[in-house]
């Protein structure tokens, strides 16, 4: 069937005016201040999970470092449950994968101080074929809230005929009834807009296609396309303007530790983290090499994606591979990135004072021939000078420099 896409585009924005005032701070509010941090089982995992296999990544997250750093969610993905609901309609879960039960579970992630998290999808089945959530979303959302979620990501598969604003604000709806905080992420990988409509629905909305452990390269799966970290990146520089505290772009999980290089490792997350972006690990905790528990628990470089101010970095400078992002922080402070994605090592010469940075997003300005910061590399964690001399510094390929300013 062919779909005009002058009437969809017409149709979405009369929803959205339909809907503003009824899905108007309807979600709870006080959520997810700064970007939600966690972990998530279905990067390295997909639905291959039982409760002993799950049990010991929760005492991992604890003993590696990840809570102390900062990470907070233990979200379980696809595959969670039984393939069918029971005599009364209800989800339960698969009970080889989880002999004793959801709850029983759940009491353990928050026995250990950490705050858990559940999957499921808006259409009639999930990604994986395990049961779905329409038509049971207040019955769903009821179960949650018994079970202590404190998370609940939503998928988009199986949604044919579904209308995404409709379906997310019922769900939302759902969870308010249900009484329980809890975050809404919307996965709906951003082709309705999100960002436009569901800053009154949830808490976060993916932006992009999924992510996979690729630095600069999708990756063809046949019926779609899974998307690598710089094609992610591309996409976010335009959206900025609709994150903030409590909404939030989602450019996808975590893939540190999943097999890319450490230097493209270590760019992703410091461009996620730049980007305010929802930091949701999905490596093998128990397995994870020194360099990639490095690179994920650096609390100088989280700082910036826990920043209160809550913006997004933007695209200041591009040439030859080279590309600069800032992102204006709380106290007048600022975080850059020189990134090079060029296949060579690059040299940059950069001299602050000819290059004044303003941003109408944040309404903050830097003058750096008026005024002088102190520069402090967060990876080498390292004093780099000031901005009152040029910033000399080779980056090799796939990889970024990130400082953090401050006045002097």
């Amino acid at each position: 069937m062919n779909i005009n896409p002058i009437k969809t585009t017409l149709l979405t924005a009369l929803i959205c005016i339909i809907t503003g005032s009824s899905s108007f701070a309807q979600k709870f509010e006080g959520l997810a201040q700064t970007p939600p941090m966690g972990w998530n089982s279905w990067n390295t995992f997909q639905t291959n999970i039982d409760e002993p296999l799950l049990k010991g990544m929760v005492d991992t997250y604890v003993s590696s470092g990840m809570k102390d750093a900062g990470y907070t969610y233990f979200v379980l993905d696809d595959g969670w449950m039984g393939m069918e609901r029971d005599k009364d309609g209800n989800l339960v879960a698969d009970p080889k994968k989880f002999p004793n039960g959801m709850k029983a579970f759940s009491d353990y992630v928050h026995s250990k101080g950490l705050k858990f998290g559940i999957y499921n999808c808006a259409g009639t089945k999930t990604c994986a074929g395990y049961p779905g959530t329409r038509g049971y979303e207040y019955q769903d959302a009821r179960l949650y809230a018994s079970w202590g979620v404190d998370y609940l990501k939503f998928d988009w598969c199986n949604s044919e005929g579904l209308n995404a604003i409709e379906a997310y604000t019922t769900m939302s709806k759902a969870i308010k009834a249900a009484d329980r905080p809890m975050i809404f992420s919307l996965c709906e990988w951003g082709q309705h807009k999100p960002w436009r409509w569901a800053k009154n629905v949830g808490q976060l909305w993916r932006s992009t296609g999924d992510i996979y452990a690729g630095f600069d390269k999708n990756l063809n799966k046949g019926t779609w396309t899974a998307s690598s970290v710089l094609t992610i990146l591309d996409q976010q520089d335009s959206i900025r303007q609709y994150a903030g505290p409590g909404h939030w772009n989602d450019p996808d999980m975590l893939e540190v530790g999943n097999g890319m290089k450490y230097n493209e490792d270590k760019a992703h997350f410091s461009l996620w983290c730049m980007l305010a972006a929802p930091l949701m690990a999905g490596n093998d905790l128990r397995k994870m090499s020194e360099d990639t528990r490095a690179i994920l628990t650096n609390k100088d470089i989280i700082a910036l994606d826990q920043d209160p101010l809550g913006i997004e970095a933007f695209r200041f400078y591009a040439f030859d591979g080279i590309e600069i992002w800032v992102k204006p922080l709380a106290n007048n402070e600022l975080a850059v990135c020189f990134l090079n994605r060029s296949d060579h090592p690059q040299t940059i010469n950069y001299n602050w004072k000819e290059h004044a940075i303003k941003d109408a997003v944040s309404n903050t300005g830097f003058d750096f021939s008026q005024t002088t910061y102190k520069l402090r590399d967060l990876w080498s964690k390292k004093d780099a000078g000031t901005t009152a001399k040029l910033f000399s510094k080779l980056i090799p390929a796939d990889d970024v420099v990130v400082l953090r300013l401050t006045k002097e």
